[in-house]
């Protein structure tokens, strides 16, 4: 059985100091650009909130708490009540959560793509594209000429994630995405497939304060804006 003090390598009498900084040396180590994969950098992630939370457990079996058991697999696919049809082409509108400030947006609100659409914004910030069958999300972006953000494309970070409005996108069970988070429609674009005819996304959210911890270093899509 593993705790999550086992899984950090650190002693269960260790200062908050030292298991912050075995946290971050395991993130490092765990993520797949370092040989590491996306459950492992998902376990480290669930460690380190276990033995920081006021209810923490040094009993726990970490492992099977983040879901990492035959018996009780996660189920992150698709919503068996949607409508999947994976070979046919899927039109995606998207919208950049960067001009929801702008415009006094939220991702709340029921007509937000309605005014998006009346607002006249340019094609970098809201606009539509097809995907083809089996194409990725982020892919299809890319096809078409757009610089969406990502950096590991592997589902360990959520530099690529986007809140799903309307439609669904698949995810497949190896990401870093909590059940919590997948609840509330956050989706990675790297790896998510439409699965559904039509498809409404808000793109860039991974500034969501509730995803500010699973973001990795800036790649392309932020140098490539920083001096917007």
């Amino acid at each position: 059985m593993d705790s999550p003090f086992d899984v950090l390598g650190v002693d269960e009498d260790a200062s908050e100091g030292e298991i912050e900084r075995a946290y971050r040396e395991r993130v490092k180590e765990a993520h797949p650009d370092q040989g590491g994969s996306a459950a492992e950098f998902q376990l480290v992630r669930a460690a380190y909130e276990n033995v920081t939370s006021e209810d923490a457990d040094d009993g726990t079996d970490i492992a099977t708490e983040a879901g990492f058991t035959e018996e009780s697999p996660r189920d992150y696919g698709v919503d068996p009540e949607r409508d999947f049809r994976p070979w046919e082409e899927s039109h995606v509108e998207y919208l950049n959560y960067a001009v929801l400030d702008d415009y006094g947006w939220s991702l709340g609100d029921d007509d937000l793509f309605e005014r998006a659409a009346d607002a006249g914004l340019d094609p970098v910030n809201h606009g539509e594209f097809d995907v083809a069958p089996g194409e990725s999300l982020l892919e299809a972006a890319e096809d078409r000429g757009f610089a969406w953000p990502y950096a590991c494309r592997g589902g360990a970070c959520a530099n690529c994630a986007v809140v799903v409005v309307d439609g669904d996108l698949s995810q497949p069970t190896d990401h870093i995405l909590s059940p919590e988070l997948v609840d509330r429609d956050i989706r990675l674009s790297c790896n998510g497939v439409p699965t559904t005819e039509d498809l409404q996304v808000v793109y860039n959210v991974k500034h969501l304060p509730e995803l500010e911890d699973l973001r990795l270093p800036p790649y392309p899509f932020e140098l490539a804006h920083a001096d917007d």
